[in-house]
């Protein structure tokens, strides 16, 4: 595996650290500039927001531009972002780098995801998708704890301080690194194709399959996380409880990208199949299982590990399937369908939780996303084998 990889998985790093820490410093945002709770909750949802658009818009700014170019300059802004986000005093700017680091982040990620497969090579494309993915997962781990703590030490702009200089440490090795010859234009028989007739690919079942069930299976995965704080609290009588479960959720993903990783390469299609019915499972029991705490930590382990491994696989899926034909945005395919799901999910969960006025709802919402995922997935499935079948008829005749 190129070092490189482990680099821009570090980069993703602090990408997923800022994405995510914002919420636990919201209060002290907020009393420090001046607004209410719920207008800084503008800088999450906003980030969201420029996450999805961005990927695509950004995938398409990039055009033929060398990786090299293209990934230190959505790097670089995304730092820049960073510090002047940590130096102002003002909400409205504030406001403004946040969603220009979203914007920045989600082109960063389309443009590696697009390029794995001309840096690492098809037969690695599952691990190195592991890796990178595994950015985000330590993130939820470690980034997003220390983030909230230097918030509370230092204040909330020692956060941004600290994933400003992280952003910055990678930017040379990141240059240095990437090869000249690789072009985010460039297809594998070396014939440029316009962006609009990439977009087409969507039209292409395989691609679409792999779309779909990436946001279905990651709006499962945000809808059961966003809310397994508030059920802890409940069944807890406290918060005491709420950081180790997260850390619990957060180290179950790293272990389920890691794994699945390592595996996908060769038994992608199976993963997805089986693991997405596995993880339909896997969320019942932890509705059911939501009324006592160990029953919560424990599945926190096993949901986490199960839908990030079923989730990285089918970003993996996405780009190798889109890659062919469009390789210019088959990562930003891969980040929008991940993004939607994120923003989906617990949108959706919030709905069903203030209807039912339960936090548990939120846990029947993720097994409901993932039965459809399964739905997906064997459909897929299903296509292929009637694919094969009818190859082999052919053959015959």
């Amino acid at each position: 595996m190129p070092v490189v990889v482990f680099v821009l998985a570090v980069a993703v790093f602090a990408q997923g650290t800022s994405e995510f820490m914002v919420s636990g410093l919201l209060g002290q945002i907020a009393a420090d500039v001046g607004v209410s709770l719920g207008a800084a909750g503008l800088l999450t949802s906003l980030f969201a927001a420029g996450m999805v658009l961005g990927a695509p818009v950004m995938a398409m700014a990039a055009g033929r531009l060398p990786v090299r170019y293209s990934v230190t300059a959505f790097l670089g802004l995304f730092c820049v972002a960073h510090v002047v986000g940590a130096a102002t005093p003002g909400f409205a700017v504030l406001l403004v780098t946040r969603v220009v680091a979203a914007l920045a982040d989600a082109g960063f990620l389309a443009i590696v995801l697009s390029a794995l497969p001309r840096l690492v090579g098809a037969a690695v494309l599952g691990r190195a998708t592991s890796v990178v993915v595994s950015g985000v997962t330590v993130a939820c781990v470690a980034g997003v704890p220390a983030g909230t703590l230097l918030g509370q030490v230092w204040g909330w702009r020692s956060a941004f301080w600290a994933v400003a200089v992280l952003s910055a440490a990678a930017l040379v090795p990141v240059w240095v690194m990437l090869g000249r010859d690789v072009r985010d234009g460039d297809t594998p028989d070396g014939q440029a194709r316009s962006m609009r007739r990439e977009w087409l690919v969507l039209r292409q079942r395989p691609v679409l399959i792999a779309v779909v069930a990436g946001v279905l299976v990651n709006a499962a995965t945000f809808a059961g996380f966003t809310y397994l704080g508030t059920i802890t609290t409940g069944i807890a009588a406290g918060d005491r409880w709420v950081p180790m479960v997260l850390a619990l959720f957060g180290v179950g993903s790293f272990l389920g990208v890691i794994v699945t990783g390592r595996y996908s390469d060769r038994h992608q299609r199976r993963i997805i199949v089986v693991g997405t019915v596995v993880l339909a499972g896997v969320w019942l029991l932890a509705a059911v299982t939501a009324q006592a705490l160990i029953g919560v930590l424990v599945m926190s382990v096993v949901a986490g590990a199960v839908a990030f491994g079923v989730g990285s696989t089918l970003i993996a899926t996405i780009v190798q399937t889109t890659t062919p034909v469009a390789p210019r945005i088959a990562g930003a395919l891969a980040t929008t369908a991940f993004n939607i799901g994120a923003a989906l999910g617990p949108v959706t969960a919030g709905l069903l939780v203030d209807y039912s006025d339960h936090p548990t709802t939120a846990l029947w919402c993720s097994a409901a996303f993932t039965t459809a995922a399964v739905g997906a997935a064997v459909m897929g499935r299903r296509r292929r084998v009637m694919s094969t079948v009818e190859q082999v008829r052919a053959d015959a005749r």
